[in-house]
């Protein structure tokens, strides 16, 4: 906003109108007439105005003429190559093959409870027992009718084997034998049923039930979780299928403990969920330190593209012109100029990874691309380099 001058001085101060005429202002001040002060004012105001237009024509046409005016500033970077690598990154959870409820085969009172919460056990170890309502002694009884029903058997087939006795005996002997074993081992079965034993080594993580109880099929009885087959789940968008790949190395962060883990994609889904046009895979994650749990949350970055000899810039200063073209600002040396000149250089990009995007055409090793001013320059504009 242009400043309105008033000036004042003992003296008396004229101002020349467009007319011919003077105002003075001390004067005009001591009437303490509103309207003719307003007036006077107004005829100042006016042609400071008009002085002012003039005054802006006049400055504009001495930076013109004035060989040490100031160029616009940029700063540049020299572009070389490198190694690129472009990552997907998503979230996932952390998980294990190795985490499940146990429940009783058989219903009855739990005679013992073997373990606690937070126990470690080892596979096949005694959790609890099941009362067996008399399975035992049944067993007993059985195997008592297989050793006389063995007996049998070996007498009849001593006979057999000398040609003495039928062999209606002989096979008589032998189907009552083989009927024997399978009720004792039938019955050994069910009684097996009684006993819970952990199906992995691993840690009780949490004990559902109490000695004493009535247990059945169904009821949850104990939790048990190993942390040595850990892996992370996630769901990958279907446009990332033909990128993703079976070994393909993954970053994992787990949030909760600020630690990166290492691993491997070790599956990948064949099924396209229709609900959010996604796929599952799965990571192998080491847990050398136990420090990984079944639900954490991960971030992963899935490497998915690696060049040796890629050109990158800052992903902020490609700029889009009319009808989506690309362009990068370079600065260059012209024959006769004094002054260095922004270049407009229209480019191809490829993948964008955190704030730097690969260049696939347009620049090459050695350019010289302008970084900071990029946006207030035009193609062709002299420029002063900021070292």
């Amino acid at each position: 906003m242009k400043k309105i001058i008033y000036i004042t001085s003992l003296s008396l101060v004229l101002f020349s109108c467009g007319n011919g005429d003077s105002v003075n202002v001390d004067e005009v001040i001591e009437t303490k007439d509103a309207k003719k002060i307003k007036e006077a004012r107004e005829e100042i105001h006016k042609k400071y105005e008009e002085l002012s237009v003039k005054l802006d024509s006049l400055d504009a046409a001495l930076d013109e003429l004035n060989p040490n005016k100031k160029f616009p500033l940029v700063k540049t970077i020299t572009l070389s190559d490198t190694i690129f690598k472009h990552y997907i990154e998503i979230q996932g959870s952390v998980d294990t093959k190795k985490n499940i409820v146990i429940y009783p085969e058989m219903s009855g009172v739990l005679q013992q409870l073997n373990v606690k919460a937070g126990q470690k056990v080892t596979k096949g170890q005694v959790l609890a027992r099941i009362d067996d309502g008399g399975l035992a002694a049944q067993v007993a009884q059985a195997e008592t009718q297989l050793a006389l029903s063995q007996t049998t058997f070996d007498r009849q087939k001593r006979l057999w084997d000398q040609k003495i006795g039928s062999e209606i005996q002989f096979l008589q002997a032998k189907t009552s034998l083989e009927s024997q074993q399978k009720a004792v081992a039938q019955l050994k079965s069910q009684l097996a049923k009684t006993v819970v034993r952990a199906p992995f080594s691993g840690t009780i993580d949490d004990v559902m039930t109490e000695q004493g109880k009535v247990v059945a099929p169904g009821q949850e009885l104990f939790r048990i979780v190993s942390l040595t087959d850990m892996y992370v789940s996630a769901t990958v968008p279907e446009n990332y299928i033909g990128r993703v790949k079976l070994n393909a190395p993954v970053d994992v962060y787990i949030k909760s403990i600020g630690k990166t883990y290492e691993g491997k994609i070790r599956q990948v889904g064949n099924f396209i969920n229709p609900n959010n046009r996604t796929f599952s895979i799965e990571v192998a994650l080491p847990n050398p330190e136990n420090l990984l749990r079944p639900n954490q949350v991960a971030v992963l970055k899935i490497l998915d593209y690696t060049t040796e000899d890629a050109i990158l810039i800052p992903e902020n200063i490609v700029q889009q012109k009319g009808n989506g073209r690309l362009v990068v600002y370079t600065l260059e040396d012209k024959e006769g100029e004094e002054q260095p000149v922004a270049v407009e250089k229209e480019v191809e990009t490829g993948y964008t990874s955190g704030a730097y995007t690969e260049i696939k055409s347009g620049l090459k090793v050695g350019d010289k691309i302008i970084t900071d001013g990029a946006k207030s320059v035009e193609n062709g504009s002299p420029v002063e380099e900021l070292k």
